[in-house]
């Protein structure tokens, strides 16, 4: 990981759906919800995002989702990466996410760019760091 780390999550698939993709190949939503540290806060997180298969085998994908702390602090993240499908069925992605909110405690996202490292094994547990892109 590169940068300062500012946050990791460790969560669950909770839903897959494949979506119309007129334009290539297959490409399937997913929702996650997961435990979160974010800049020292204990919070919950949930996302969706959908990938599509690329002509190479690998993927591209976008997502959006919400943070919320347990201290009531909230923030809301887009973002997008590429990943790859390994053998076991585990997937493996790369990219970047932007921050917005107005919870002190969080300002400092605002004007991050954050870089990811997100893996989901075959059974759909999820494992993420988080660090800011200097």
């Amino acid at each position: 990981m590169q940068g300062e780390k500012i946050g990791e999550s460790i969560g669950k698939v909770t839903s897959r759906r494949v979506l119309a993709n007129p334009g290539g190949g297959p490409k399937m939503e997913t929702t996650f919800e997961a435990s979160a540290r974010v800049l020292g806060v204990e919070a919950t997180e949930t996302g969706t995002y959908w990938s599509v298969v690329r002509p190479d085998g690998s993927l591209f994908g976008e997502g959006q989702g919400i943070v919320m702390g347990k201290g009531g602090e909230l923030a809301t993240w887009a973002g997008h990466g590429v990943g790859t499908i390994n053998k076991d069925g585990s997937v493996s992605y790369r990219g970047a996410i932007y921050y917005q909110s107005s919870t002190a405690a969080w300002l400092r996202l605002n004007s991050v760019a954050a870089i990811f490292e997100y893996e989901v094994d075959a059974q759909g547990g999820s494992r993420s760091q988080l660090g800011e892109w200097k």
